[in-house]
Parts: C-alpha cells; structure tokens; sequence
C-alpha cells in the first residue's frame, strides 16, 4: 500500500479558501498513492482558537467536505482530509476528520476524544467524541486518531481490538514539545505492532510554531520515513503483511491481561 502524508504548511497570510484549493491541488498530483493523509485542523490552524466559530462547518456538506470529495474522486485516493471545526445541530464544535473514498464518498468520520488545552483553548471549545472509529480499506484496516490522542494508549488498543493494522495520525503538535512527537508515535507502534502515519503541519499555528517532522513508522518501531520542519510529502510503500508478520513472531499482543 502506497501512502503520502502531506506536511502542508499554515501561513497566516494565507486564506482559507486558497489553502483549500491549494491542499486539493497537493492531493491531485498524488494520484499514485493509495492513501493520502493532511493534517489536523489545515484550514484554520490547530491554535488559532478564536478562529474556530468563524470556520466552522458540517462534515457531509461544508465546504472543505465538498473540496476534498472532489480531489479524492479525481485523484482516485482514498483520502484522510485531516480534520475541521464541525458545528452540530445543536451549535456544539468538534475536531472531527473526515475521510474519503476514491469515489469521493465520506466513508467515516472520527470526533477527536481527547481534547488539548488543560481547561483553555480546545478543551473549552470543543466537545469531546467518544466513538473509536477505523475504516477499511483495500488492504487494510485503518485506525483513526488525532494529535493529543497520541499520549493515551489506550484509544489505541481500542482500534487494535477493531482490526486496525495501522494508525493514521493527523495533528498540530508544536514545535517545543517535538521529541515527544517522534517518542509517542513510535511507541504506539511497537506497542501495537502496528504502522504508523503521523502527519503534522508545517509554519505556524496563531503563532505557535509547528514541529513538523511527520513521519511513517513500522510494527517494529522503525522510522521508514521522516521529514524536516517545511512543508513537504513523504510517500512510503508499506508491506501490510509485516503486521501479521511481526505479530506472529513477537505474539506481545497474545500476553495482554487487562482488556
């Protein structure tokens, strides 16, 4: 399985609708690939807290849904279109991704459960989900979850138990706190034996400077493939049966006691 993990970069400068287009147009020319990941929060920027009323729409037909259906169908991709600022009926926001098949159907959607903030910011803003989601794919079965998610283990065991393979991260994580970036993602890996696909942002985020440094790591724990703090794609070949493979071998997952 092909997947590209879009490092896109925020600029402030830069309107929503451009990077809208900007984003599909990155997605398009990634027709090649099987999966193709953007970041948390791309649109608005993960820390531009008082942005998010402003920006905020519905998963189905808000207008980054209708946007990145459409690079999806014609880049013939499934699509993880990291996330946006959902507005429920009842007013409530949620950081919720959205995920697209190559049809440019929305084949799931995943509310962020762990909120970031310590009582500010997103964790005052935004309701928490309380759905695991995974998604199946072709030839595998994927796990959804973003940014903060990453620091508790548990979500991911969750997935493990529904199947998941691999782990899609999409995220905004700054750039002070990077090495626990790189330390978390390769520990949910091993921890699971599963792959790993963390993709952050690049540029900054209402002045929080992003880490960047998005990266695929393997069920052993391997980093595969890492970038630098720009905006860049990183497009590795995963061989999903390594999965079964290193589960086989090291049976880790077999010892578990408490579920």
């Amino acid at each position: 399985m092909r997947a590209s993990l879009i490092q896109l970069g925020v600029d402030p400068d830069e309107s929503v609708p451009a990077r809208r287009e900007r984003a599909a147009e990155l997605v398009r020319g990634l027709g090649g690939s099987d999966l193709v990941v953007l970041p948390e929060l791309w649109t608005v920027g993960a820390f531009a807290y008082e942005a998010y009323a402003a920006e905020a729409e519905t998963p189905a037909d808000g207008p980054t849904a209708a946007v990145m259906a459409r690079a999806a169908r014609e880049a013939g991709v499934w699509l993880h279109a990291g996330s946006v600022v959902e507005r429920d009926a009842e007013g409530r926001l949620y950081n919720t991704s959205l995920v697209f098949s190559p049809a440019g159907e929305l084949a799931a959607t995943y509310r962020k459960i762990h909120r970031f903030g310590f009582d500010e910011g997103e964790a005052v803003l935004m309701a928490a989900g309380t759905e695991p989601t995974t998604v199946r794919l072709a030839e595998t079965t994927v796990g959804l979850a973003t940014c903060y998610d990453l620091r508790f283990p548990e979500l991911f065991r969750s997935l493990v138990d529904a199947g998941a393979e691999a782990f899609v991260v999409p995220a905004g994580w700054p750039a002070r706190r990077r090495e626990h970036w790189t330390l978390l993602a390769r520990a949910r890996a091993v921890e699971n034996q599963s792959y790993v696909l963390a993709c952050g942002t690049a540029g900054t985020h209402a002045g929080v400077a992003q880490a960047g440094h998005s990266l695929v790591v393997d069920p052993w724990g391997e980093v595969l493939a890492e970038a630098g703090e720009r905006e860049e794609i990183l497009t590795v070949d995963l061989d999903m049966a390594r999965v079964a493979k290193t589960r086989e071998d090291f049976p880790a997952l077999k010892d578990r006691v408490l579920r």
